[in-house]
């Protein structure tokens, strides 16, 4: 094999470097879900069918991507072994000029859950609307990045990359800040006992969202600072990116029970301690499964408790006598 030039370890490290370790990244985080999948069907086989169906189109989605990567890894160190040129042309075929959008695909799947959990937070549509739209727009804009990659047209992508990137930034910190918002207003039309609740839910809100907020703000950053033609570092980035959005969305779902074990051991309300490991509880549920576990709001004469928002068998409210106890179901 003969020797690399300096131009050829440069393209090497950074035209082909990104690609291992985002790959590496995503072969990783993929165990770290795939635990979280196995938690949730093994603790919430009675959630309701939707969101179990959800669930499971996530673990496709995310096994899916983790073959590409693996694919993307075999073929440009084995196959094209000793063709650095050939391994480099790779990132403007239809095999890999791809992966963007799959990235895209997965988040704005994600996206859309969080969209519909804050639908049925705020129960405003003209609020969740502009966000879903702002994540429709950002996945649009990578179909048309994804195409001029194709055409190896540099300008156009940086330019759509941007586009979709920044959308993606802002809709994440939009949708994580208005989440907070609307659990925070409810605050005041609490029992003083949920309260705790409620708090728990907004950390959780940041939590969950930072880690993919983070990573798509760096794969703005060096998409923007490092030109195409002479380094990919945004890929690294790009390839962990749906993982961290699916550990999101699932870390979301598997904390119910924790949650709501939690804050109704500090209350003393009827709960056991096999919850926090994920032991079914035999105390009666209040008005079926609960998203985010039931959350009651006192208003001047009765109590409303919030529905789930996949049982559409049941009222929107039920009422209760300010006097009777307060009982979780997670």
């Amino acid at each position: 094999m003969p020797v690399l030039t300096g131009d050829e370890i440069h393209q090497a490290n950074f035209l082909l470097g990104p690609w291992l370790i985002g790959s590496c990244l995503d072969l990783i985080l993929q165990g770290v879900i795939s635990s979280q999948f196995v938690n949730y069907y093994t603790h919430y086989g009675d959630d309701k069918g939707p969101l179990r169906i959800i669930v499971a189109i996530l673990a496709l989605l995310t096994l899916l991507k983790s073959i590409q990567a693996f694919a993307i890894i075999w073929i440009q160190f084995i196959t094209y072994f000793g063709d650095l040129q050939g391994a480099i042309l790779l990132n403007y075929t239809t095999w890999q000029s791809g992966n963007p959008l799959m990235v895209a695909l997965i988040g704005l799947y994600v996206q859309s859950y969080f969209c519909f959990r804050l639908w049925a937070i705020s129960k405003k549509l003209y609020v969740v609307a502009p966000i879903f739209l702002l994540f429709l727009f950002a996945f649009l804009a990578i179909v048309v990045g994804t195409y001029y990659i194709s055409t190896a047209n540099g300008p156009e992508i940086s330019q759509w990359f941007a586009a979709h990137l920044s959308s993606v930034c802002a809709g994440d910190i939009i949708l994580s800040l208005t989440t907070a918002y609307f659990l925070l207003k409810s605050k005041k039309n609490v029992l003083p006992q949920t309260v705790g609740l409620i708090s728990a839910l907004v950390r959780l809100t940041f939590q969950t969202a930072a880690p993919a907020a983070l990573c798509a703000m760096f794969n703005l950053i060096f998409s923007q600072v490092y030109n195409g033609n002479a380094a990919i570092v945004s890929t690294a980035f790009n390839m962990a990116l749906p993982k961290l959005y699916a550990i999101s969305m699932m870390w979301t779902l598997n904390a119910r029970r924790t949650i709501s074990a939690t804050h109704s051991s500090r209350n003393g309300m009827t709960n056991t301690s096999n919850e926090i490991s994920g032991a079914r509880s035999r105390s009666r549920r209040v008005n079926g499964d609960v998203e985010l576990g039931p959350i009651q709001v006192l208003t001047q004469t009765e109590t409303h408790i919030v529905r789930d928002m996949f049982d559409k068998s049941q009222p929107h409210s039920s009422h209760k006598s300010d006097d009777e106890s307060v009982q979780y179901s997670k």
